[in-house]
């Protein structure tokens, strides 16, 4: 079985975030592969995976959009390339990042030197986690967040946590990134790493490829049943723990 390989998901009518993906080949660990991500806006979404009536508590406020739906089946398909490639770990990246060398390196030489095939660490791009230190070296911390943060920027995914995560969510009812802090879901452990020199770019390679809500009282809503979803998760959490 192989080591680490790296898995860029990249959307392929994303001309513009072409040279991007070309610069993370390089700067990635080696083999390098292209995932082709999910189109959502070309009807490839697949909304038959999506269900509202999952159960899984809390239970999530908001509906997803195809787009939303696309991006969860696109790491879904990373996943797969990870168990089908046999490496003991996958470091998935979208198209829309950065690294910035020297950072990077180092929270990379951490999170591999403490990588299991059963776990997940992440590579944030801002440090909104709080929790217990597990390992430092080189300037960089590894921590056991006590509630796993949001964003799917670079996520190092072991292949059996690929493996578990795959049939956890074989259906859905929310994004991605909010599956992943539902430890008592998926049995996935998640770790992360701080600092690790990745940044979202996606303002100047076209903007997301989310949709975004509008209206101010839209928002203003939308904000109330993120910050009651946010306690209700962090309850959860918190029980998982025992």
């Amino acid at each position: 079985m192989a080591g680490i390989g790296s898995f860029i998901i990249h959307l392929k009518r994303a001309e513009e975030r072409a040279a991007q993906v070309a610069a993370l080949a390089e700067a990635l660990p080696d083999p390098v592969e292209t995932v082709a991500a999910v189109d959502g806006r070309a009807g490839e979404g697949g909304t038959e995976v999506y269900d509202r009536g999952l159960g899984w508590k809390p239970a999530y406020p908001f509906p997803l959009n195809d787009t939303e739906i696309a991006v969860f089946r696109s790491h879904r398909r990373a996943w797969a390339r990870i168990v089908e490639s046999r490496v003991m770990a996958g470091l998935v990246v979208e198209d829309d990042v950065e690294v910035a060398a020297e950072p990077f390196r180092a929270a990379m030489a951490l999170a591999v030197t403490h990588m299991r095939p059963d776990l997940v660490i992440r590579l944030p791009q801002k440090p909104r986690e709080t929790g217990a230190v597990l390992a430092q070296a080189g300037g960089a911390k590894l921590i056991l967040p006590d509630v796993a943060g949001l964003g799917m920027q670079a996520t190092l995914v072991g292949r059996i946590a690929a493996a578990k995560l795959l049939r956890a969510t074989a259906r859905f009812d929310r994004p991605v990134d909010v599956v992943l802090q539902m430890v008592w879901e998926t049995g996935v452990e998640v770790h992360s790493l701080w600092p690790t020199g990745v940044r979202d770019i996606s303002g100047a390679l076209g903007g997301s490829t989310l949709k975004k809500r509008k209206g101010l009282a839209a928002r203003a809503r939308a904000e109330w049943a993120r910050m009651r979803f946010r306690r209700a998760l962090a309850e959860a959490a918190r029980d998982a723990r025992g």
